[in-house]
């Protein structure tokens, strides 16, 4: 049980320190908030993504009396418990408020019943969270459907070039390959920001969360991954280098890790849902910053963080992501209600030496799908190849990811 007068404090500190914050790049999701009505929108995403911000460019041109914000990661908010809303409630009524902003509400538990109260009774509501779960088909039932979900990741590309006041370019690909998208540590550089925010998400997000005794091992895998990007990985051949006792135990850590955004496990497409959970899966970690920050690979591993960087582009606009392979590997097959939308192959650079196997790849692809146009995308190169009917654009990644809708 919180006190009414504890919870109405920081209510106010908080709202007037979101308030007082720079508005920050308009993101590209915002469009999509703008046709709200009675269902609630919830925005989920990795830690520091600038769900906040979002929240605050939306509150933008509102009346500051109609509305309320409360970020429940308050430590003063650590025991708020479902009977506390009651008191919550009085808040909203002295205020007026008709629309209602909450930062991480997935901690208080039972908050569905509280949303969809608020929504039979015509107040607008904006949730944002940093778990995955809050995407859930779970909450269609609990929210009886009233809900539209999405997805806020860091800077995409075209986000950096207008942060930056950039052209796309080898140079600004560079850069963003570099630096990636936190919009904080874009502005600053600060390389302890990323590294904080990768402990930040491990030990809030996962272990307080779930209540993880062996942090070190959750450490060193999540370590392991980011280092590994777009290998493919399964967790029987993780077990013995990393020390940990059981297959399933990282099952359930890749899971883990998956909700937080921390990092995103890609299958292996199969008509057979078992043959996709059997079969390795490649890992991608949320922002290329992140790479740079904490990887110890000694290694020149450029072409991984391009593919990185390509998957976080289809991420972005596809759920149903896979890479096929069938006596040759097609890196991303994007599809959509289980239609093929896009077939990418991605090669840092095209040279003589591996031309063959790259096209050869795709080609297959091309034609298990049925599809004659693909992509490879590239660093630098720029070129098309012709045959037996099927087209394959080869694309730099500074225009692949600027033009690509």
């Amino acid at each position: 049980m919180i006190l009414e007068s504890v919870i109405a404090r920081v209510v106010e500190q908080q709202q007037n320190r979101l308030l007082s914050r720079d508005h920050g790049l308009p993101r590209e999701l915002v469009p999509a908030t703008q046709s709200l009505s009675s269902h609630a929108l919830i925005i989920s995403g990795v830690r520091r993504c600038g769900k906040s911000t979002l929240l605050m460019q939306i509150m933008k041109g509102m009346d500051e009396k109609r509305f309320l914000y409360l970020n429940f990661e308050s430590p003063h908010l650590y025991e708020f418990s479902i009977s506390d809303f009651s008191r919550l409630d009085n808040l909203i009524t002295q205020k007026g408020a008709t629309t209602l902003f909450f930062d991480e509400l997935q901690l208080v538990k039972g908050w569905e019943m509280y949303i969809r109260q608020k929504l039979d009774e015509g107040v607008q509501v904006f949730i944002t969270g940093s778990n995955a779960s809050l995407l859930s088909k779970e909450l269609g039932t609990k929210l009886t459907g009233r809900h539209i979900t999405q997805e806020l990741f860091p800077f995409s590309y075209t986000e950096f070039l207008s942060f930056n006041a950039l052209s796309p370019s080898v140079d600004s690909l560079s850069n963003y390959m570099a630096t990636g998208g936190f919009p904080e540590f874009v502005k600053t550089g600060d390389e302890e920001q990323l590294a904080t925010l990768f402990d930040d998400v491990l030990l809030r997000d996962i272990v307080s969360r779930y209540g993880i005794k062996d942090i070190k091992s959750l450490q060193r895998m999540a370590s392991y991954l980011v280092a590994n990007i777009g290998n493919r990985i399964t967790a029987t051949k993780l077990k013995q280098p990393l020390s940990i006792g059981a297959t399933s135990t990282i099952l359930i850590w890749f899971s883990y890790l998956e909700l937080s955004y921390l990092v995103c496990f890609l299958p292996m497409f199969s008509h057979s849902t078992k043959a996709q959970l059997i079969n390795p899966r490649k890992v991608y970690v949320i922002d290329p910053g992140l790479v740079n920050v904490i990887s110890n690979s000694m290694t020149d591993d450029s072409g991984r963080k391009l593919e990185n960087l390509i998957f976080l582009h289809l991420r972005r606009k596809y759920t149903e992501l896979f890479y096929f392979d069938e006596k040759g590997e097609c890196d991303f097959v994007a599809m959509k209600n289980g239609v093929v939308a896009r077939l990418v192959q991605v090669c840092y650079e095209l040279t003589p030496d591996n031309l063959k196997r790259e096209v050869n790849g795709l080609l297959r692809a091309m034609r298990f799908f049925n599809q004659h146009e693909a992509v490879i995308v590239t660093f630098a190169n720029t070129d098309v190849f012709e045959q037996d009917g099927f087209v394959i654009k080869v694309v730099p990644a500074y225009t692949y990811l600027t033009t690509d809708h």
